[in-house]
């Protein structure tokens, strides 16, 4: 297997590594020094990695930072068909940081992205060090119903207006000014790849709530939570507690995207809880 590399790029800009995996290639970027401790980024649903791009220069002063397109996302492969389960994205992303020479890592995840981490750390608990959890709704009864009409393959590719509506709820303020490239991620999936990737993570949370599965795990965990979430209800954070030794964070102000609606506060809370645990 060739793993292949964007030598291309400019002082500042994350380093782009494409990973042929079988199922198709997965788009890697990884920023900061490359003998740091690891530091793994899992974006959501109908986003990529670039949902991350405020963050990460607040991280990489001392974390080798990777950033993960989810196949179905960003510039990774969008193949029709299976293989959008949780369960399968966590194994994908274990296979792609095995390739990256990456032995141990701090995994954080938003929204979605929370459950593909806490899968990973299900199947990989010699891989994972800690995880963080950034308003990931532990169970199906924490998710608000939105209102919003949804987007039917007819409409596929949506128009710019109709992500807005979808994306709406995403964000703590009526109106507020949703990022170009949020816009453009939506656009870059398949109707096939959005629909399959929201119900993998509907029937990962189906089969058995979060804090049941990292009660068991005994990881270190930090839970994140805006507490003006439009999509979980912010008060269901506090299920997290029943995992020993979980330290969990509201947001006042904040909604469903702290990653891109407070970088700064949401990236102080992840420093100090990665200096806790080595």
């Amino acid at each position: 297997m060739t793993v292949s590399d964007d030598r291309s790029r400019i002082d500042g800009d994350p380093e782009t590594t494409v990973l042929p995996l079988d199922d198709g290639d997965i788009h890697v970027y990884q920023d900061g020094p490359r003998d740091a401790p690891a530091l793994l980024l899992i974006h959501g649903s109908a986003s990529s990695a670039r949902s991350w791009d405020a963050m990460v220069p607040l991280m990489t002063g001392s974390h080798r930072v990777i950033r993960i397109d989810l196949l179905g996302h960003g510039r990774s492969a969008k193949p029709a068909g299976p293989g959008y389960a949780t369960s399968d994205q966590a194994s994908r992303v274990g296979a792609a940081l095995d390739l990256l020479g990456v032995g141990h890592v701090t995994v954080v995840g938003h929204s979605s992205g929370g459950a593909v981490a806490t899968a990973l750390a299900e199947q990989r608990p010699d891989l994972v060090t800690a995880l963080v959890l950034i308003n990931t709704g532990p169970s199906l009864a924490s998710f608000i119903a939105s209102e919003a009409v949804p987007i039917s393959p007819a409409q596929w590719p949506p128009t710019a207006e109709q992500i807005r509506q979808f994306a709406s709820t995403g964000f703590s303020r009526p109106g507020y000014q949703i990022p170009r490239a949020f816009l453009d991620d939506v656009r870059m999936m398949t109707y096939h790849t959005l629909v399959t990737s929201m119900q993998g993570t509907t029937e990962y949370l189906g089969r058995r709530p979060l804090p049941d599965r990292l009660a068991v795990l005994g990881k270190p965990l930090l839970v994140i939570f805006g507490e003006d979430d439009r999509r979980w209800r912010s008060t269901s954070a506090a299920d997290y507690r029943a995992v020993p030794g979980a330290r969990v964070e509201l947001l006042p102000g904040v909604g469903h995207t702290p990653i891109l609606e407070d970088p700064e506060r949401t990236a102080a809370l992840l420093l100090s809880f990665t200096t806790q645990v080595g």
